[in-house]
């Protein structure tokens, strides 16, 4: 007999579910309330059931888990990278990000990135995780659990939640807005979502998809560039979405939420640095409101590119400094993002593991 897995359900589906089994349709709420509010880990934990429910979950239903298999502590920065084993045997990644020490709310915020598929399809000529290829979607449950996993180890409470590990968010789009829902119910984990972000590489249809539905997380675009040209030779996808069509569906998307965007935007030498790059960002921060987080560009070395990929230099700091200024004096908010965890590959666009190598998850040492 399959028992049903219910991390990842949401709550109309758990109520069917206990709906299925014979029980009242208010079990599913304190199933819900006991996975993600108070992270149950098991049936024999949730003491507000009956045994006899309890007994009937342990032969009908399961909560899967993902297996911590090692985590990494950067020695400059206190980033901690988490290798996890998924059911299959396949490995993904997370990362816990401190604020920066200056931060007015150091004591307050620790960043969780999470993926959202095994590896990436989209080949970015810049980011590691595409030299994985791709596996497959994440479950709900499987996305979800990155942030349980990591927050039972965690000395300090999980304050916010980007969408920025391996994988395009946007291509696993059901699964995502899923786990979002879970993580912002007041009845879950109860991580508001203006806490959460969503980075996308260049989805259209799926940006006004957000709009339309009216969700509420932040939403992130991993630009790079204005210049069709550039921007499909840094990002192939953009063969698919031109740069055109993505400025309308992001005007679209602020005029429709009233927020913001976020530009992400890794300066490359001689690439996307240049005084034409900054206007072009500035005509569009007059279409509808921008922010831009400028990121060093992190090395991928480890993962042997080749072509376009080994040639890539990130911009010097003295030019970083330049692009910033301008946008600034435009009067566009920017932040230039600090390096974390570069030391264990850990940063922005370092996130890559060896699949072929994975052992089945029964095999694993897993530490916890």
């Amino acid at each position: 007999m399959t028992k049903t897995n219910l991390k990842g359900l949401p709550l109309q589906q758990l109520e069917a579910f206990v709906a299925s089994i014979g029980e009242p349709k208010y079990r599913g709420k304190q199933i819900f309330t006991w996975l993600y509010k108070h992270r149950a880990a098991s049936f024999d934990a949730m003491t507000s059931l009956s045994q006899s429910l309890r007994d009937r979950l342990n032969n009908e239903a399961s909560i899967g888990h993902l297996g911590l298999v090692t985590k990494q502590s950067s020695a400059s920065d206190s980033t901690i990278k988490f290798l996890f084993a998924l059911p299959d045997g396949l490995r993904i990644e997370s990362v816990l990000i401190p604020p920066r020490k200056e931060s007015v709310d150091a004591e307050k915020r620790l960043t969780l990135c999470i993926s959202t598929q095994v590896g990436c399809p989209l080949d970015c000529r810049f980011c590691a995780t595409a030299t994985m290829g791709f596996a497959r979607n994440l479950t709900a449950g499987e996305i979800l659990d990155q942030v349980l996993a990591v927050q039972s180890i965690s000395e300090r409470p999980i304050t916010n939640i980007v969408y920025m590990g391996m994988g395009e968010p946007m291509l696993n789009y059901d699964n995502v807005m899923t786990s979002v829902d879970i993580l912002s119910s007041e009845i879950g984990m109860g991580i508001s979502p203006r806490r959460i972000t969503i980075s996308t590489a260049g989805y259209a249809h799926h940006i006004r998809r957000m709009a339309d539905e009216g969700r509420k997380p932040k939403l992130a675009l991993s630009l790079h560039s204005l210049n069709n040209e550039t921007r499909t030779s840094l990002m192939p996808i953009t063969k698919k979405f031109p740069v055109e069509e993505l400025m309308d569906a992001l005007e679209y998307y602020c005029h429709k939420t009233r927020k913001n965007v976020m530009f992400e935007y890794i300066l490359f030498e001689g690439i996307n640095d240049g005084d034409d790059d900054v206007r072009k960002i500035i005509k569009a921060s007059k279409r509808f409101p921008c922010r831009v987080n400028l990121i060093p560009f992190h090395s991928i070395e480890f993962t042997h590119p080749h072509g376009f990929s080994a040639s890539l230099k990130g911009a010097s700091p003295e030019r970083i400094a330049r692009f910033s200024k301008k946008l600034r004096d435009a009067d566009i908010p920017v932040f230039v993002r600090n390096s974390a965890g570069e030391d264990i590959d850990a940063a922005c666009g370092q996130l890559a593991v060896n699949n072929e190598a994975a052992q089945p998850a029964h095999e694993l040492s897993v530490i916890l």
